[in-house]
């Protein structure tokens, strides 16, 4: 059975075919006979109308516009309410008897939970089922944090962890990619945490630890290599470059502030491994996205590699060259780094 991505990328391919034989009869390269011509095109109307009616797919240029709209007003609503329901805590919580309290806390998330599985039911799109997804997530977040308040329990990682496995568990269930981004992000944090506390510091500081985040980012690359993801093929992408952004992310921070490596170095030798570190990690991984045709791992790979570079010219001449020569030696850099990206595509291209 075939997935609502490959579906859109038949209907993509349908129109591409399409335009391609109209530029032929026009040229005179290839012409159909009306028998052909008619033949061709009540097959193409219905493998769209079928796959149209089973995935609900956008089969003009109008209606892939109109879907991201609608994508982002769903990602907006669904933070809406979420800040709707934090407010309504925030205002009116204290006049409400223990009892309500407790029930209102249980009752959301839940009551959430439940209205995205009806709505999930009736939609084939999911953008409402996306937008009561995120408001069981926040109701969840709030749910936990209000009730150790309530009852006094002593703040822990174990929070994230919740909260990370209730946002990935609605991602997997409804194929939601939202819920996954906010439930590694939670993840993310209780590793980071558990690492710091292991390391003899407070959980809260782990932030003033960088390098326990990395661990978070390297177990995230390799978990498509564990899980297939079949039927969840979009998965796979959030999880490599959610890993990327995160390693490439405290390698920035450690190769650009002093004290804040674990490494057994002075302050300037940790910056000099962990830039090195960062050159070589986002070649070899824009070498990987391409030999794979990762382009979200190229893009990324590429961006971090400029910011990288660019931070090291800064270091290296801001305090003594003329600021017009430093934006013009800049300008010719990023020519540079634009042909030998445009000679590395031509060759990739070759290749395919």
């Amino acid at each position: 059975m075939i997935s609502r991505r490959d579906a859109q990328e038949r209907v993509d391919r349908i129109r591409a075919f399409r335009e391609e034989l109209s530029a032929l009869g026009t040229e005179g390269a290839l012409t159909l006979t009306p028998e052909q011509q008619e033949g061709l095109d009540a097959h193409l109307e219905r493998t769209l109308a079928a796959l149209s009616g089973q995935f609900d797919i956008d089969l003009t240029d109008s209606q892939r516009q109109l879907s991201w709209g609608m994508r982002v007003v769903s990602a907006l609503g669904g933070l809406a309410f979420c800040a709707a329901l934090f407010f309504f805590v925030y205002r009116f919580w204290g006049l409400l008897p223990l009892v309500l309290q407790v029930t209102l806390l249980v009752a959301v998330p839940l009551t959430a939970t439940a209205a995205a599985e009806f709505a999930a039911r009736r939609e084939r799109t999911l953008y409402f089922t996306s937008l009561l997804c995120l408001v069981a997530f926040a109701g969840f977040v709030i749910n936990l944090n209000v009730l150790a308040a309530i009852f006094n329990l002593t703040p822990s990682p174990g929070g994230f962890l919740a909260w990370g496995l209730f946002g990935v568990a609605l991602a997997y269930h409804f194929g939601l990619r939202l819920p996954l981004i906010a439930g590694l992000g939670c993840l993310l944090a209780n590793t980071a945490c558990v690492l710091a506390s292991f390391s003899g510091m407070a959980w809260t500081n782990a932030i003033e630890r960088p390098e326990t985040g990395l661990p978070g980012g390297l177990l995230l690359l390799a978990v498509p290599s564990v899980l297939r993801h079949r039927k969840l093929d979009r998965f796979p992408a959030v999880y490599r470059t959610g890993g990327l952004i995160v390693i490439y992310f405290v390698i920035l921070i450690l190769g650009t502030v002093s004290g804040v490596s674990f490494l057994p170095l002075t302050s300037k030798y940790s910056q000099y491994v962990y830039q090195t570190a960062g050159f070589v990690a986002s070649a070899g991984a824009i070498a990987w996205g391409i030999r794979r045709g990762w382009a979200s791992v190229v893009n990324v790979s590429a961006a971090f590699f400029v910011i990288l570079l660019f931070v090291k010219l800064t270091e290296w001449w801001w305090d003594w060259m003329p600021r017009y020569l430093f934006f013009l030696l800049l300008g010719l850099i990023a020519v540079g780094l634009l042909m030998a990206f445009t000679r590395l595509r031509t060759r990739v291209r070759g290749a395919a």
